[in-house]
């Protein structure tokens, strides 16, 4: 029982580092996200994949379609899956909702959006843990924070906080978990958010303060960009 969990292929979006949390904008995949995603077939065993699942966005659906080889069926859609929602940052760069993100924290909700990091990051955790109802073997596209996550759990030492800011996810490569190894993730990472405290330091998060204008710091600029450097990248 078997579920392989990837990140879309690349979109002229996350080419640029902008953001994109709203499924109802058509970001389709690059020629280079459509190239990526014949890689797989050398990867994964695809024709013995039993449920398809991705999250709402076009990215994650149109990945998930040339992946199975047949446009319909399409795969099972679960909004659960959905990338975090940026609120007043989307379509802008990454950069700006870093430095608002570091400043606030991972429980503050940006302005105009309906979640905050953690929330979204508990949001996809409750679909992956559904995801195992599903018959096995099972392919989820999803989007690159949740993938980021799964693998910092795995690499992650005894007693490590969550970060804010997390590896990038390669495009269209598969993590892998048996159910019950995918399910003690799962519950893990959701009881070591819930222990988190309420709130962050720092600035409240109320209007007046919700618009990050200040740069990040160097330090954090390189975390950033670095290629090797932590980082929660946008995953349009």
């Amino acid at each position: 029982m078997t579920t392989h969990i990837l990140r879309h292929g690349e979109t002229h979006y996350s080419r640029q580092y902008l953001v994109n949390g709203d499924p109802t904008r058509a970001i389709p995949l690059s020629k280079d996200g459509v190239l990526s995603c014949g890689l797989v077939w050398h990867t994964l065993p695809l024709r013995q994949v039993s449920t398809w699942l991705s999250s709402e966005f076009p990215r994650a659906r149109q990945t998930a379609s040339r992946l199975m080889g047949v446009p319909e069926p399409g795969p099972v859609v679960d909004a659960r899956l959905n990338e975090l929602d940026y609120g007043d940052f989307e379509g802008g760069p990454f950069l700006k909702y870093a430095s608002w993100l570091q400043q606030h924290g991972g429980r503050c909700r940006p302005p105009g959006a309906c979640e905050s990091q953690r929330e979204g990051i508990e949001r996809m955790l409750v679909g992956l843990q559904a995801a195992v109802e599903h018959p096995s073997p099972r392919v989820i596209v999803c989007h690159g924070l949740l993938v980021s996550v799964l693998h910092w759990y795995r690499e992650r030492s005894a007693g490590d906080p969550m970060p804010l800011f997390f590896p990038e996810a390669p495009y269209v490569q598969p993590i892998s978990f048996e159910d019950e190894d995918l399910l003690r993730c799962v519950k893990s990472l959701l009881a070591d958010i819930a222990a988190e405290p309420e709130s962050d330091p720092g600035p409240r998060c109320d209007a007046e303060n919700s618009r990050a204008e200040e740069e990040l710091d160097v330090a954090t600029f390189d975390r950033v960009n670095h290629p090797h450097a932590q980082r929660d990248l946008p995953d349009a």
